[in-house]
């Protein structure tokens, strides 16, 4: 059987995404009822109806006020703000579902390992095992402000506190609690069994953690990893931990060569490269007919605001542009503590070398070059193109305007990818990682550095 296409609706619980300024367009269901537990059922359903293997929930602690020193732009554009927590909508939408999988990002940064893995056993119990992880570390500088810090951490000082953070939730997760732990035996009045259930003792650089654990073991104990980091300290992290990661680039062979990168990094590590899954973002604009799509495209253009842009990108990359004014200068690389990855897109990443006002006028358009525009057949062939060329395993699928990009996309889209055999036309049974990795696999494989904790056989 040829090689099937992965799908994960990217969403965030905020008004806004980074569909800048298409909070204007009147079919943005999302602008009014990202607030709805209703929307959040509706959503769930449409996108186990198109067979998605999740949906993908980004989150920031923090407003991007680095653009114009300012938070107002932000605010004014529903720059992913205001937001709320993406964890309490997880529980409404598998109850509404079966099969579809969550995605869930946590920062490393603010966060505790010992209630951050309460918080991911409890959500993994009650989606039956359809939980995954997204570990970020935390870039805002208005984030740091907010958790009592005078500047953000370092970069890299970021990454070694996050190795530290998987190592300690690790340690929770797949070494505190035996299988048979909870004994439930009323005649012997034994609820659980105390000489099952194990401190993990954890000293470390940044956290002291004794356990035990407060949940019992969740039916895949660590929920499914998934990591982004371009920058050398980022891949080795995702060449650890990850077991989805998130790649880009600007050419299909860059993609095709950062995930190689990666993978032959995670080798290194005693990792088998097979078990990780590689994805790539996706914009789609379809509709009946090619022309029906560009109106669609053009809309969308009209609509599109360079300002919310230049904020986000601000934000990510630690680079106020309107702090630019020599517009033919080029647009040189520095370094920032903010994504690196983010930073280096527009310089040294780029195929070439960029003035300052094509930078500048990069934002102020929606640019084709982020979304697939036509009719079913089109958007498919662009689709499996960059599946072959890049040997990504899947997408993440954003969205103009919502719920309407994803309705197009499943009543038109899916079925033309099924047609050519490269989409599941049904589910598979088991947990996250089953439907990933293959039946029996719902747990950390052995290579696994969170599988090498344990101390008794699961």
């Amino acid at each position: 059987m040829a090689k099937q296409i992965r799908l994960n609706a990217f969403e965030m619980t905020s008004a806004m995404l980074n569909s800048h300024g298409l909070w204007k367009h009147p079919d943005n269901v999302r602008t009014r009822r990202y607030k709805d537990l209703d929307y959040y059922t509706e959503l769930a359903q449409l996108l186990e109806r198109g067979k998605f293997d999740a949906v993908f929930f980004a989150d920031v602690i923090g407003i991007y006020d680095v653009y114009k020193a300012s938070r107002d732009p932000a605010i004014r554009e529903g720059v992913q703000v205001p937001l709320n927590d993406p964890a309490f909508a997880i529980p409404i939408m598998a109850q509404a579902t079966k099969h579809l999988s969550f995605a869930l990002t946590v920062s490393t940064t603010y966060d505790h390992p010992y209630a951050h893995a309460r918080r991911m056993s409890t959500l993994d119990h009650l989606t039956k095992g359809r939980l995954a992880w997204n570990v970020v570390t935390s870039y805002l500088p208005s984030a740091a402000r907010n958790f009592g810090h005078d500047e953000m951490m370092k970069h890299d000082d970021r990454y070694e506190l996050a190795d530290e953070f998987l190592e300690v939730a690790y340690k929770l997760w797949e070494a505190s609690w035996e299988d048979g732990a909870i004994v439930n035996d009323v005649r012997r009045n034994l609820f659980a069994d105390p000489s099952k259930v194990h401190e993990i003792n954890h000293v470390g650089k940044f956290f002291r953690v004794p356990g035990p654990h407060l949940s019992e073991p969740s039916p895949q104990r660590t929920p499914v990893i998934y990591q982004a980091g371009s920058s050398p300290k980022g891949r080795d992290f995702a060449a650890k931990h990850a077991e989805c990661l998130f790649v880009g680039g600007p050419t299909p062979e860059a993609t095709r060569s950062s995930i190689q990168d990666i993978k032959n990094r995670a080798e290194r590590y005693g990792r088998d490269p097979e078990e990780i899954k590689a994805f790539t973002f996706l914009n789609v604009v379809v509709a009946e007919t090619e022309e029906e799509a560009e109106l669609k495209f053009a809309e969308y253009s009209r609509l599109w605001s360079g300002e919310a842009a230049k904020a986000q990108y601000g934000g990510s990359s630690g680079y106020d542009l309107s702090r630019y004014t020599d517009l033919d200068a080029i647009f040189e690389y520095k370094h920032t503590e903010h994504g690196q990855s983010r930073a280096a897109s527009l310089t040294k990443d780029a195929p070439k070398k960029l003035t300052v006002r094509e930078v500048l006028g990069s934002f102020d358009r929606l640019s084709r070059k982020f979304a697939i525009v036509g009719d079913p057949r089109q958007v498919a062939d662009g689709i499996q193109s960059y599946f072959e060329a890049t040997g990504v395993d899947g997408f993440n699928l954003a969205h103009f305007v919502t719920p309407g990009s994803l309705v197009d996309f499943v009543e038109l889209v899916v079925p033309e990818l099924q047609r050519r055999g490269i989409y599941k036309t049904d589910y598979e049974e088991g947990t996250f990682r089953e439907k990933l990795f293959g039946p029996g696999k719902r747990y950390l494989p052995d290579h696994h550095p969170g599988a090498k904790v344990r101390t008794f056989p699961v």
